[in-house]
């Protein structure tokens, strides 16, 4: 399974190695959620009975689109289901970002929380926005009284002509009108004498549905990465998988990637460090090459990554370049480190 948009930094690309890696892990945990490339790439997702699951991201619309998926799939297929409009497009972006504080203050405060109506609306857009900056609420413009209003004070979205060259992308854009571009990039199937937006709402609801399927067991968690790093939800639950993609220091790429900007690569490489030799800890650290400093217990793993249209303008010429830096390394109690470096060294 993959998500229905797409994200900056995901590792769908090695999500197979990284299981191959960890193993059937009982305990998983996820702490910088985003897209759940390789969550959703688990190999043994069918054996929910026997192990327990948790993720969580800082950015209250990542992690309220999974928890709305998790138990409502067919409100927020509801709330997506939509034609591709610019002018909807940027004011469902200053309506969502409007939301933002008291949406990040009720995931933090109520774990069963979760707004369909704002999952729906912000899968809707992401899958339309080029570059960075969705939701994230650096921007001049405002929603003030129905109206777009430039200067007014708090969060607000960027509204200008579409930017087509080198930089950073563009904010208040176009909708990406790409062949087949849409929550999901494959065309339904049309069959039944069924209209085409009857059997594109189907599709779209069957996929909220399978991804409910597979989350109904997950723990979403919404806040700071640490809160589900504790001896509770790891080692206190036997042998513990823990997949580390925490953003890329800031000091080694461009800035206004991430709509929620953090400076914790340093603090998740120490965390690893000090459990890397626990048997009950299974760890996966990602970076750019030489963005971690690990002992040479550690098994290194380099890959290139491929990046989408989508994200063409946000990277510039430095984001291009790290595209060849990527790496994830593992701890020494990790599985199959034999064929991993096997694999890695190709690449050297």
């Amino acid at each position: 399974m993959i998500a229905p948009f797409p994200y900056f930094g995901g590792k769908s690309a090695i999500a197979s190695v990284v299981w191959q890696a960890l193993g059937p892990v009982p305990n998983y945990v996820e702490p910088f959620a985003g897209s759940l490339a390789v969550l959703l790439a688990r190999p043994d997702s069918h054996r929910w009975w026997d192990r327990m699951e948790t993720v969580n991201d800082a950015d209250g619309y990542v992690s309220n689109f999974w928890r709305a998926v998790r138990a409502a799939p067919d409100e927020v297929a509801r709330w997506a289901d939509w034609i591709v409009s610019e002018n909807d497009l940027h004011a469902r972006h200053a309506w969502l970002v409007a939301q933002k504080q008291r949406l990040v203050s009720r995931l933090e405060g109520d774990p069963d929380f979760y707004d369909a109506k704002i999952a729906g609306w912000w899968v809707w857009g992401i899958c339309q926005w080029i570059g960075g900056g969705w939701c994230s609420g650096r921007g001049p413009w405002h929603q003030v009284e129905g109206e777009m209003v430039n200067g007014a004070s708090g969060d607000g979205v960027w509204r200008q002509r579409p930017h087509l060259g080198r930089g950073h992308g563009i904010n208040r854009q176009l909708p990406h009108l790409g062949r087949g571009r849409g929550i999901n990039r494959k065309l339904p199937h049309l069959s039944g004498g069924q209209g085409h937006c009857a059997a594109w709402s189907a599709h779209l609801q069957d996929m909220m549905q399978r991804l409910s399927d597979r989350l109904r067991r997950v723990w979403v968690c919404s806040g700071d990465w640490s809160r589900v790093c504790g001896p509770a939800p790891t080692e206190h639950c036997g042998v513990t998988g823990v997949f580390l993609d925490p953003p890329y220091a800031q000091t080694e790429r461009d800035p206004d990637i991430y709509s929620v900007e953090t400076s914790v690569s340093a603090a998740v490489r120490e965390w690893a460090l000090e459990r890397g030799d626990n048997p009950l800890y299974r760890i996966a650290l990602c970076g750019y090459q030489g963005e971690h400093d690990m002992p040479p217990s550690w098994t290194v793993y380099r890959w290139k990554s491929v990046r989408g249209y989508a994200f063409q303008g946000m990277e510039g010429s430095r984001g291009r370049a790290n595209r060849d830096r990527e790496t994830v390394w593992f701890s020494p109690h990790c599985l199959g480190l034999d064929r991993v470096v096997q694999l890695h060294l190709p690449l050297e």
